[in-house]
């Protein structure tokens, strides 16, 4: 167990939440005989994945109720495996549990590349990764593209992404709710509710969510900022610990109104 807090911990913050609450009739941890996995950041890291799944598949094996995997985004970029990592996720590597793949701000600017008509979204995409994913398909990139250079790589890998690649982007999700947590890439805005969310604040909110001590109804679980260990706070659990520099892809575990750290 690692983070900032111990599961008994958790239980007791979420007890003063709840009690303090009572009129509000919010939901406490999860519904009976579920557990819930629930993966970080993982950029590209191939091999953290494959080895993050073999601790999760062991974890699991005795377990009995419903079981879901929940991705936090960020599947893609920086590591060198981007397009292993969407082979292995692709895969059917958990027949029984339910798969909920989350649309990271890395998936969002890749769509944008291919989709829209400004290519020039691809200098933001560069700057924080995007290269090692173009190099990852098998596009030859030396040096620092250029303006000119970039509707040429744009048709590589529009070539070259397997159509199976392309679904899997367009159809990434862009929250998950469940009993009193919700799952998002990045964080939500205080004092919205989350029903009324941005789109653009899910994927890239960073500031204004991280110092806010307000409960937001459910306590957020995300990714996107990275800390050096899992952070799990009274209303916030966060769950990106820098996989592609650290060498560290955290996946927390949660069952009943307990969370405890793989």
């Amino acid at each position: 167990m690692t983070g900032k807090n111990s599961p008994s911990l958790l239980k007791s913050l979420l007890r003063k939440i709840f009690s303090s609450r009572q009129k509000e009739s919010l939901s406490v941890g999860l519904p009976a005989n579920q557990r819930i996995y629930c993966v970080g950041d993982i950029h590209g890291r191939l091999d953290l994945l494959q080895e993050l799944q073999q601790k999760i598949n062991h974890d699991a094996s005795a377990y009995e109720g419903s079981k879901t995997l929940v991705y936090l985004g960020d599947y893609i970029d920086r590591g060198m495996h981007s397009k292993q990592v969407v082979d292995n996720l692709l895969e059917d590597n958990f027949p029984d549990f339910k798969k909920v793949f989350l649309l990271g701000n890395h998936e969002q600017i890749l769509l944008q590349f291919l989709l829209s008509k400004d290519v020039s979204i691809a200098h933001d995409w560069f700057r924080f990764g995007g290269l090692s994913t173009l190099v990852s398909y098998g596009i030859n990139v030396s040096g620092v593209p250029t303006s000119k250079d970039l509707e040429r790589l744009r048709n590589e890998l529009t070539d070259k992404l397997p159509a199976s690649h392309v679904s899997f982007f367009q159809h990434l999700e862009l929250n998950y709710e469940i009993g009193g947590y919700y799952f998002v890439h990045a964080g939500i805005r205080p004092k919205v509710k989350l029903q009324r969310q941005r789109p653009e604040d899910l994927l890239w909110i960073r500031e204004e969510f991280l110092t806010s001590n307000l409960f937001h109804g459910k306590i957020i679980v995300h990714g996107h900022s990275v800390t050096e260990e899992p952070e799990i706070l009274h209303n916030r659990i966060a769950l990106d610990t820098g996989a592609y520099a650290s060498g560290r892809l955290t996946c927390a575990v949660f069952e009943g109104v307990s969370c405890s750290i793989l």
